[in-house]
């Protein structure tokens, strides 16, 4: 008999992905919901470890100014000079200067800081102003296996960016009711870009965050994606706990800070099934 997960479908097993014998080019990624609190940099930070445990070499690009992907991976991101602003407004920046090693291996970060509030603003003018992103990228795309990028909560410039430079877009909704209005909104959003701007990108999955099992709002709401979004809904979900802002304040990913946590173990089986889903990496 097959195991019905949380998302009220079997179960399908996802295997340890084979090792790469070469890496990149990479897979860009945007985590991407206009509602705020719902798990972008937590789901950025938590993947982008678990794959790189899986020997994938993967960057995090914070492009949300508030920064919190620089703080939740111990880079002091106000103090530095350099950021992903530069790269976006300024000419002649390397994007190699400004990438910052955090202390997992295989895992790389672009930090941002409150600065990146004012290319929203600065990139209006500039000609190809959705594909500036794009640009930045394109000199480190074939030394990862892995690019995901932290959208901020909003469907301006910035998140529109993103999802021009990117090939799929994950989808991370909190488990209540009104998270899924918005959704409808950004899937719209998504399609209006694969038809003026970038073909190629499609949506990765819709990933059911702050999940908790014991009350039947949450599996009432998870069932409500999936019977509206069916098989784009990921069979991983994560649910609701306090170590991830407990990892967050210890400036870890949930896979370092407590490795054999369930939390930690959600977000190894989603990059399984993210590999197997999307053929990432």
């Amino acid at each position: 008999m097959p195991v019905i997960g949380p998302t009220g479908r079997p179960m399908p097993h996802f295997p340890q992905p084979p090792p790469l014998t070469s890496h990149g080019p990479a897979r860009i990624i945007a985590m991407c919901n206009q509602k705020g609190g719902v798990g972008k940099t937590t789901t950025t930070i938590n993947l982008g470890a678990a794959l790189a445990e899986l020997d994938r070499r993967v960057l995090l690009v914070d492009f949300d100014p508030q920064g919190a992907l620089s703080v939740g991976l111990g880079v002091r991101a106000h103090e530095l000079d350099q950021t992903i602003y530069n790269l976006l407004v300024g000419g002649g920046h390397d994007i190699r200067e400004i990438i910052e090693r955090t202390a997992s291996e295989n895992l790389d970060v672009v930090p941002a800081n409150i600065d990146l509030s004012a290319a929203e603003v600065q990139l209006v003018g500039e000609v190809a102003r959705e594909q500036v992103l794009a640009r930045v990228l394109r000199p480190v795309v074939d030394d990862y296996d892995v690019i995901l990028v932290d959208c901020q909560p909003s469907l301006g410039l910035l998140t529109v960016n993103a999802l021009t430079a990117a090939h799929g877009v994950i989808i991370p909704l909190e488990c209540e009711f009104f998270a899924m209005r918005g959704v409808a909104l950004l899937v719209e959003t998504i399609d209006k870009i694969t038809d003026r701007l970038n073909p190629r990108l499609q949506v990765d999955g819709i990933l059911a965050t702050m999940y908790d099992g014991r009350t039947l709002h949450s599996r009432e709401v998870v069932r409500s994606v999936v019977d509206h979004f069916g098989e784009q809904v990921f069979h991983t979900v994560i649910s609701r706990t306090v170590k991830f802002p407990d990892a967050t304040l210890a400036a870890e990913p949930i896979t370092a800070y407590a490795p054999s946590h369930s939390g930690a173990d959600a977000y190894r089986q989603l990059a399984r099934e993210l590999i197997a889903r999307c053929d990432a990496a």
